[in-house]
């Protein structure tokens, strides 16, 4: 069996890290199994689904690392549902109700003031004809309810139902099909719930695997029930705990701080947000991954916590800036490039170590092109006119440094802070900053000797 899996996003806002989650762990596994990865838009809410959302979501993903096999749209399927609702109608599966949403409400209401669970009666699967055609007449439109198989033959006398599945996540899982309403798959506007589309997508693109977020564990019960009402076997399916805050808060399309394209116009590293987004939750340490190749190797479904996988945005920072300081050159040269950041691979390995994130590199560049707000404490003055006599002639080299100090040392008497810090402060107008050793070269004598008043 190939093993196929999918990341289902509605392209009605632009995903954040906590889509990525779900996002990474269908392609890694995918990877990891040698399947395919299916990037399929869950857009049949035609009125919020936009273009541009569908187009920002495909360019988060490819920036993370993630190139889909197959990309597919819903709102191209819909007659496969409408065929798929036809047949459960058909199968008597699929019944309409009248109630409006107010009704609902009252209803469930005065289920709870009694101590009983909120639970659907069905009453639209006792309605005769005439009653339904009495609603009709006046301007009601039903929405369809899915008969669970909770029940040995009268769906009005429900009898516990098991469920079970292996979850890749959680082990072995249990719902009962008698606690829950019969579900909503059709609104009364005509149009379809995500529950029966996904379905129906699923069985007919081969899904294997579904892994998704916690949320969805309760509904897994009533899925497999449709899929095999539909004839289907049911995939496997793994529930990964969800990305919060530390605080416990949630995460949405609507908190743009965190999401993918605001991380990447920040200058945040894909690999810093992979990294997070991955292991967080895990048995395993969140460090930074420097590939995916090497976060295919590391992934494990099994090392997956049941407690919440709580993060803190300030550990991107942290990520990001392990993993440009041990960024090759020719990793970061175009985007050195696009800034107009000259210098080379010398000036780049000069800086990395003192930058978080790559555009942190435009910087140090001002520094070494100039112009340069030197800092002169009134102490230091003599000091700094000392030094510029005493500056090594020549082209600077990275042995100059130690040359141009041992003689300010032993011609002044300073050593340490003292000898160092007014020579930075001067040069680079910073308190810290790359090693001054190979910040000279790069400076060049000309320049030097114009900061040294």
């Amino acid at each position: 069996m190939t093993v196929t899996v999918r990341f289902a996003p509605s392209p009605t806002g632009h995903i954040h890290i906590g889509n990525s989650r779900p996002a990474l762990y269908n392609w890694l596994y995918a990877k990891k199994m040698g399947g395919r990865f299916i990037l399929r838009f869950d857009d049949t809410d035609l009125e919020r689904s936009k273009k541009q959302y569908a187009e920002s979501i495909e360019t988060d993903l490819r920036w993370l690392g993630i190139s889909p096999d197959v990309i597919e749209r819903q709102s191209d399927r819909v007659a496969a549902y409408e065929a798929a609702a036809e047949k459960l109608k058909t199968a008597g599966l699929l019944y309409p109700c009248y109630e409006t949403p107010d009704e609902l409400e009252r209803r469930r209401s005065r289920q709870r003031a009694l101590g009983r669970p909120p639970v659907y009666d069905r009453a639209g699967l006792k309605q005769t004809k005439e009653e339904r055609a009495a609603f009709e007449a006046e301007g009601r439109k039903p929405h369809w309810r899915f008969v669970l198989p909770n029940h040995a033959g009268n769906p009005f006398e429900t009898k516990r139902t098991e469920v079970t599945w292996n979850d890749l996540c959680r082990g072995d899982q249990t719902v009962d099909l008698a606690s829950m309403s019969d579900p909503v798959l059709i609104r009364a506007d005509g149009t379809f719930l995500y529950t029966l589309p996904s379905i129906v997508d699923d069985i007919d693109m081969g899904v294997s695997h579904i892994i998704r977020g916690e949320d969805h564990v309760s509904n897994t019960g009533v899925q497999i029930a449709i899929f095999e009402a539909l004839g289907a076997t049911a995939p496997v399916f793994g529930h990964h705990n969800l990305l919060t805050t530390r605080d416990g808060e949630g995460l949405s399309k609507r908190k743009g701080a965190l999401s993918i394209g605001s991380l990447r116009e920040s200058g945040v590293e894909a690999m810093a947000v992979c990294s997070l987004a991955v292991l967080t939750g895990t048995s395993q340490a969140v460090e930074a991954v420097p590939s995916m190749g090497a976060l295919v190797e590391k992934f494990d479904l099994t090392s997956v916590s049941r407690s919440s996988a709580k993060f803190d945005p300030e550990d991107l920072k942290g990520l990001n800036a392990r993993l440009v300081h041990e960024m090759p050159y020719a990793d970061a040269k175009d985007r050195l490039d696009d800034m107009g950041v000259g210098g080379g691979e010398a000036f780049w390995t000069a800086i990395r170590g003192n930058c978080e994130t790559v555009n942190d590199a435009k910087g140090y560049w001002q520094i070494v092109g100039g112009p340069v707000e030197s800092r002169i404490e009134d102490e230091d003055r003599e000091f700094i006119a000392k030094a510029k006599d005493l500056l090594p002639d020549g082209e600077m080299t990275l042995e100059t440094w130690g040359e141009w100090t041992s003689a300010l040392k032993a011609e002044t008497g300073r050593k340490g802070r003292g000898l160092f810090m007014p020579l930075r402060r001067v040069l680079t107008g910073l308190d810290h900053g790359p090693d001054m050793k190979d910040m000279l070269p790069l400076i060049g004598r000309k320049s030097i000797l114009d900061r040294l008043p």
